[in-house]
């Protein structure tokens, strides 16, 4: 199976924007074990609602000095989420909020690590029977007097880089908060026995700013003429 990046095309053919941010997130932590403070991106989970957990008001952009309670609050949101997935700090949960204008192509990419999609351009992909598409409702004020319906498409973290493509006499993760900091490789190769074989569409569990997409998608993204994607080839190892 074939596997692409799929990024947005600059300079873009489409005049729009969108300021943006999901309405919850796990804190960033201040790790007592390795002493680094820090949050992943990318990570998030569109679709999962916080608003009945008493303790929902903590969840918001800060550093949280105590991995315990850190701990504790990633504890909560676990049955919220699929199994397994990292919840690393700095998880968004939750509707994608904001405001924004203009004329967006079938796939918008706020950030480089968020995908939306079109209403009528996710049901065309759904139909022709791509496995795992889910597109998540979000609360955007678009300024126009026809605005489109945008949806956030669901991404969940799958597969992981291959170890040829990692930096030599890289560390272990810490053993407490997980930190493990390394650029992504210039050529970036997949580990074949980490890709699902269930979905279309995921993001890279070992770098989660990457989404990924198979042949299949990006082969039905073009003949249906959904423009403003840019695919890359990821080999598998």
């Amino acid at each position: 199976m074939r596997l692409y990046r799929l990024r947005n095309v600059t300079p873009s053919r489409y005049s729009w924007d969108l300021r943006t941010e999901h309405q919850w997130l796990l804190p960033g932590l201040h790790c007592p074990t390795c002493d680094e403070t820090w949050s992943g991106i990318g990570e998030a989970y569109p679709a999962v609602d916080l608003s009945e957990l008493p303790e929902h008001g903590k969840f918001k952009a800060r550093v949280e000095e105590d991995f315990g309670e850190f701990t504790r609050l990633r504890n909560l949101v676990r049955p919220l989420v699929p199994e397994g997935v990292p919840l690393e700090p700095g998880t968004t949960f939750g509707a994608l909020r904001g405001r924004g204008r203009g004329n967006f192509p079938p796939l918008v990419f706020p950030t480089p690590w968020t995908l939306l999609i079109r209403g009528e351009a996710l049901d065309a992909l759904q139909a022709t029977g791509l496995r795992g598409l889910r597109g998540c409702k979000t609360d955007l004020r678009l300024r126009d007097s026809n605005p489109p319906e945008l949806l956030e498409l669901k991404l969940e973290p799958r597969g992981l880089l291959h170890p040829d493509c990692l930096p030599r006499n890289l560390p272990p993760p810490c053993a407490t908060c997980g930190e493990l900091t390394f650029s992504l490789p210039t050529e970036p190769i997949l580990e074949a026995r980490s890709i699902p074989t269930d979905r279309d569409l995921f993001r890279l569990a070992s770098y989660q700013t990457v989404i990924v997409g198979t042949e299949r998608l990006v082969e039905t993204i073009q003949r249906l003429g959904l423009d403003e994607v840019e695919v890359r080839e990821l080999p598998t190892r």
